[in-house]
């Protein structure tokens, strides 16, 4: 009996060496990636002899770069919109009705998340080449938006599955029709988790190399970019861009997850 609290000591150190040891395998190469935008030199390695600032200025002062980050955003924003407005009509549609052939659909539905990258982006610029659609903008968040559905559907059933049935039921009872029953409590019930969805596909669309590179017309995003840029040898200017641009996705996850989490206390 005296030993089970030495063994359950003993678990939690070896959990806690665990943890901080992915902590540091995860955090310490980013760290690192951050320090070498700052090195006043074009080549890549240690020691930092000189600290500068002028490649995080000329991320800013480069009009390519800054409109390759526009143009990322903007088609992240747009294949987010479709996916989520697509994603939650299955996710309601599926978790509301029980009908024949509701598991197929639902494994169609999640089908593009399980197919790798490479095979999905080959296939999306085959498909788009038989229906005539010219590599670009619009050809990027196609396929981005298929792809990111999959993840705003589960998001959404998973939130739905914890609905108190008895707020529909109320609402009907009181002479709501089922659309006016959906708007006024289905919908803001389902808020958070439409937004913590919005925020996966936003940062999954701004991410996306392979589609993107595939598909993509005259004008990379940013991944591409960065991708052609790689082509001639890493250097500070590379590590700024992904700085910053990690930089803002780190704060556009940490501002969705404490709004999701005031939004599911205030329901």
């Amino acid at each position: 009996m005296n030993d089970r609290p030495e063994l359950f000591r003993g678990n939690r150190i070896l959990l806690g060496c665990i943890y901080w040891a992915f902590v540091l395998y995860v955090f310490v190469p980013l760290i690192l990636m951050v320090l070498m935008g700052f090195k006043d030199s074009r080549f890549i390695g240690f020691p930092i002899r000189s600290w500068t600032l002028d490649w995080y200025v000329g991320v800013f002062a480069n009009t390519e770069v800054l409109s390759t980050f526009g143009y990322s955003i903007a088609i992240a924003v747009l294949s987010t919109l479709i996916s989520v407005f697509v994603g939650t009509w299955i996710a309601v549609l599926l978790e509301s009705r029980k009908f024949t052939g509701r598991p197929v659909i639902f494994g169609l539905t999640v089908l593009p998340a399980l197919v790798p990258g490479i095979i999905s982006a080959i296939a999306f610029r085959i498909y788009a080449r038989w229906l005539g659609i010219e590599p670009g903008m619009g050809a990027i968040i196609w396929s981005h938006a298929v792809h990111n559905v999959p993840f705003v559907v589960l998001v959404v059933m998973a939130r739905l599955s914890t609905l108190p049935k008895s707020q529909m039921e109320a609402a009907r009872d009181l002479g709501a029709d089922p659309l006016v029953a959906f708007v006024r409590i289905t919908l803001p019930y389902l808020v958070p988790a439409i937004l913590g969805a919005s925020i996966f596909c936003l940062l999954l669309s701004f991410d996306d190399f392979v589609r993107s590179f595939f598909l993509g017309g005259y004008e990379p995003t940013l991944p591409v970019l960065i991708f052609a840029m790689l082509r001639s040898g890493m250097s500070p200017e590379i590590n700024a861009i992904a700085t910053v641009a990690l930089i803002m996705t780190a704060g556009i996850g940490i501002w969705a997850e404490r709004f999701t989490r005031r939004m599911k206390k205030d329901t």
